[in-house]
């Protein structure tokens, strides 16, 4: 007798989506990731990856990673509560909580489990959450595995996030007030200094997700506090090792009491193989060149600029966008992918982004520029873009 397949709901969920015209495939890079890019066969402008600063392919960055592979091996063994805490994991996370500012760093396998991980060690379900409606996946995953309350208000609406705190001033429970640094979607710039004094009027935990400003937004990249000038105000920073650092990871920095309590109860650190040494390596040269290369993120920002004037002054909307993630707005999911498809084929790979990533009716092209494209491949794409939108109507011809 033959048996039924019980996974064939999601078979017929994958046949929907390829009908509906929202069943993008994955482009497989068979390059390093640089600005321009051998995908699927063929070179193409890349402006779809999160190597802010060109620090993936870096020389020193690669020399670092093999020097360190052949003096200690492709992995550690273990996870770092077993054996598997190397003395490069401690030299990382040093370097870090000294970049940072901060007393103390623990690093994670990845920035989605140091989000998750964190919020998820330190609340129970008496405690508080309130988040940014357009917070990143990782912290909403966090506060569900919290189990503690979740108060969501409006996107970057200061005043109803001071206004819950008002409203749970006399309930039971530790608070805790998140959001993301930078917007992964939009490219907004979260506000943080309204944010922090809410929190400090309410006693409430200050945590921000500076994934996608570290490297990026303060001095030498530090990130969002040392933009608006927090130090010492916010009491939980996470960053990435994986965007403009240009390797593979994240981080939580904060108070030394912090970061050993972490040790102890972030289960995706508890219960992950650390990097391999190879991947602290790299991500310390890359610290390095932040320290020693400034002009790479003025590139960045002077790319930037350059850029959204092109897109802005063809006729694109590209939303509420302050930092190199630039959204083509097109609103429909099915047209978006079909954008991406055709930006593909006349040689920009620029994702499409539909729902669940971003609200219904809100899909876009997302663009991030880097400090390593040059003024001709951005006149190009922005050439691309113009051209394909014109022949799919997207933009009057």
């Amino acid at each position: 007798m033959t048996t039924a397949n019980p996974l064939h709901y999601l078979s017929e969920q994958i046949e929907t989506w390829r009908q509906g015209g929202t069943f993008p495939r994955l482009r497989v890079l068979e390059s390093a990731c640089e600005p321009v890019a051998r995908f699927d066969g063929r070179e193409v402008i890349n402006l779809a990856s999160n190597n802010y600063l060109g620090l993936a392919d870096h020389p020193k960055l690669i020399e670092a990673a093999v020097k360190a592979t052949r003096k200690y091996g492709a992995g550690s063994g273990a996870v770092r509560t077993i054996s598997g805490t190397m003395s490069i994991h401690m030299e990382l996370e040093l370097r870090i909580a000294q970049f940072k500012n901060t007393e103390a760093c623990v690093v994670f396998q990845s920035g989605f489990a140091a989000n998750a991980g964190t919020v998820a060690a330190i609340l129970t379900p008496e405690d508080h959450i309130i988040s940014d409606a357009l917070n990143h996946a990782s912290i909403i995953d966090g506060c569900k595995l919290s189990k503690a309350k979740i108060h969501v208000f409006p996107h970057k609406d200061t005043d109803a996030a001071a206004k819950i705190l008002d409203d749970l001033s006399s309930a039971a429970g530790r608070k805790l007030l998140i959001t993301d640094g930078v917007f992964s979607m939009d490219g907004d710039i979260g506000p943080l200094p309204a944010l922090v004094e809410a929190a400090e009027r309410h006693g409430a935990i200050m945590m921000i997700d500076d994934a996608h400003s570290s490297g990026v937004l303060g001095r030498n990249g530090r990130g969002t506090v040392d933009h608006f000038g927090l130090h010492g105000r916010v009491d939980i920073q996470v960053g990435t090792l994986s965007k403009a650092i240009g390797v593979l990871g994240g981080y939580v920095c904060g108070s030394k009491d912090l970061i050993e309590f972490l040790y102890r109860r972030a289960r995706p650190f508890l219960f992950s193989t650390s990097h391999p040494p190879g991947v602290a390596a790299a991500c310390l040269a890359a610290f390095q060149i932040l320290e020693d290369e400034p002009e790479r993120i003025e590139k960045l920002w002077d790319n930037t600029r350059y850029f959204k004037a092109a897109v802005t002054n063809a006729g694109f909307d590209t939303g509420d966008s302050e930092t190199p993630i630039t959204p083509i707005m097109v609103g429909d999911a099915k047209t978006a992918h079909a954008f991406s498809t055709g930006l593909f084929d006349n040689g920009l790979l620029a994702t499409g982004i539909g729902f669940p990533t971003v609200p219904e009716g809100k899909a876009r092209i997302r663009t991030i520029v880097t400090a390593t494209h040059t003024r001709e491949m951005l006149d190009r794409a922005a050439e691309i873009l113009t051209r394909t939108a014109k022949s799919m109507g997207i933009l009057a011809s």
